[in-house]
């Protein structure tokens, strides 16, 4: 007989509470029982079928990121064990049970606080990628970081600050989360609406401009990133917040010499995310379980008030992850 668990899945209105089918893990997957799932803001388009291949969606769990309890181990999967503590990333979180990728799956020992786990995975993938591989930051550069009061943001704050950068600087149009950066290794903290916010940058960093723009917020910001750019810099689209076209001044773009690089999970392969985990993996684990890298945890919800949780979500008054108790 099919075991049963609760489950928020993707109905046509949006987020519906369920009783499922449990998942039953393939032979490169792990089973997790959840014990807090972590929620991003593709979750509001998500649980209304969004951003899927098919309508098949539709009646499935969401949730991108959770930590719980290994219970079953899928045939060819190894350097796990029943009872292991993960974090995954993957899709189903909203539930009793989800299964991964066991290559997207991160052990760690029971000291480390379960929802605050369930907080990390994506956002430690999307931050070393961005500011790391593809942003090549070195010891020293200067860093900027557009929308930095969003969860990726305020994770390549940290790993910024932690890696050597000499000037940390991020960008909020929230008096109230501006504030806060300094928490998170801002150096900086500006308010993009003020029109002195490119010279005050410039001023930090002698003339020089910034090595790595990590923008979270794209749209009609782009030609300003650009502006305090270093000649040779490194702009890096990891979000488009403030929109996904924009005018672009390719004559600045040229005489800077930059390099312009988008990133996005949506055309990588399975293969190519576990090499995104693995990397973060080796360089920040250490610092990850020592509570060097760590999020906010702005309110907890339980999985029966999951509605509840994506309307405080899409009100956008909160700050740092908003968390799921199953």
């Amino acid at each position: 007989m099919t075991e049963k668990m609760r489950a928020g899945v993707a109905g046509e209105n949006g987020l519906e509470l369920r009783e499922i089918a449990r998942p039953v893990p393939t032979s490169e997957q792990v089973l997790v029982r959840v014990a807090a799932a972590g929620m991003n803001r593709i979750d509001l388009n998500m649980a209304k079928g969004a951003g899927a291949a098919t309508k098949d969606s539709l009646g499935q769990p969401i949730g991108r990121e959770w930590a719980g309890e290994v219970v079953e181990i899928g045939r060819d999967v190894q350097g796990f064990k029943v009872g292991d503590l993960v974090m995954c990333s993957g899709m189903g979180g909203y539930a009793e049970y989800a299964v991964t990728d066991a290559g997207l799956a991160l052990k760690f020992d029971g000291t480390f606080d379960m929802k605050q786990a369930a907080t990390l995975p994506l956002v430690l993938m999307t931050a070393h990628d961005a500011v790391i591989t593809n942003g090549r930051l070195q010891n020293g550069d200067a860093v900027l970081v557009q929308g930095a009061s969003s969860a990726v943001g305020l994770m390549a704050l940290q790993i910024a600050t932690l890696k050597g950068a000499s000037v940390v600087a991020g960008t909020s149009t929230n008096a109230e989360r501006r504030n806060r950066l300094s928490e998170f290794g801002a150096t900086h903290a500006l308010d993009p609406k003020d029109a002195s916010w490119t010279d005050t940058l410039m001023s930090a960093t002698d003339g020089k401009g910034i090595n790595l723009v990590v923008d979270m917020v794209s749209g009609t910001s782009v030609n300003l990133s650009m502006k305090v750019a270093a000649v040779r810099g490194r702009v890096v689209n990891v979000g488009r917040l403030g929109g996904t076209k924009a005018e672009f001044d390719f004559d600045l773009h040229a005489a800077k010499r930059l390099d312009y690089i988008g990133v996005t999970f949506r055309t990588r392969t399975i293969a190519e995310v576990r090499e995104i985990v693995s990397r973060m993996r080796e360089d920040l684990w250490e610092d990850v379980q020592a509570g060097r890298l760590s999020l906010p945890i702005d309110s907890s919800f339980s999985l029966a008030e999951a509605p509840a949780a994506h309307k405080h979500m899409a009100a956008n008054a909160h700050f740092g992850k908003i968390v799921l108790i199953p």
